[in-house]
């Protein structure tokens, strides 16, 4: 009876070992094998990403000379950048004198609110020059604008006299009033550019308004770019 039991263990031993290689040999994966033939491994398809091209900013000078002679601007153009702190001049293409400034506590974004802290953005013009001023010398800038005085009166923060006050003050290249809920007073001064420390104003070393305080005048455009 032992062996004829250990007969049938051969015979059923060797059943099952030809079983399992007809089913391995019919399936190409363990997983197939395990789970039924049907199964297929998932095709991954490679996709080429592209590197994200730079962003290109034109620059408003196309040459730098910072020994161009200042007694030779008789055309000047100010640029204030709020996001590199910079305040450049400008004569016919040429950067000629660069400086660090510093801005008011929430320089982001354009001024449209008494105390909200903001520098304005915008195309404006040097309609003011103060000699002595409480911050050593002051340049004033036109804000607010008829652009700002044109939002402030749609949306109702300004009356229709303000609005016509600040409009008259602009043509006139004078001051505009700042005692509507639109701010103003802003100036490119002295102080120092240490740190964002004014209320919306531009600050400089003393010694660069020096220089811009002398080749500046009524009617100079003014550039303050995000």
């Amino acid at each position: 009876m032992n062996y004829r039991g250990d007969a049938l263990r051969g015979i059923l031993f060797i059943l099952c070992a030809g079983l399992a290689c007809m089913v391995l040999s019919s399936c190409s994966t363990i997983d197939e094998f395990l789970f039924g033939c049907q199964i297929r491994q998932p095709v991954i398809k490679q996709v080429e990403v592209k590197p994200v091209e730079p962003t290109v900013t034109d620059l408003p000078y196309c040459t730098v000379n910072y020994d161009y002679p200042l007694s030779q601007v008789t055309n000047p153009q100010i640029y204030v950048s709020k996001n590199e702190r910079r305040l450049w001049l400008i004569q016919d293409k040429i950067l000629v004198r660069d400086y660090h400034v510093g801005l008011g506590p929430s320089p982001k974004g354009d001024k449209y609110l008494r105390g909200d802290g903001r520098t304005p953005e915008g195309e404006y013009f040097i309609c003011e020059k103060k000699n002595p001023s409480r911050y050593y010398k002051s340049l004033g800038i036109n804000y607010p604008s008829p652009r700002h005085a044109e939002n402030g009166l749609s949306s109702g923060m300004i009356t229709e006299n303000d609005y016509r006050q600040i409009v008259k003050a602009n043509d006139a290249k004078r001051m505009p009033p700042a005692n509507t809920p639109l701010g103003g007073l802003i100036y490119i001064h002295g102080g120092g550019c240490h740190m964002d420390w004014t209320l919306g104003c531009v600050a400089l070393p003393n010694s660069a308004v020096d220089e811009l305080f002398d080749v500046v005048k009524i009617g100079t455009p003014v550039y303050i770019i995000p």
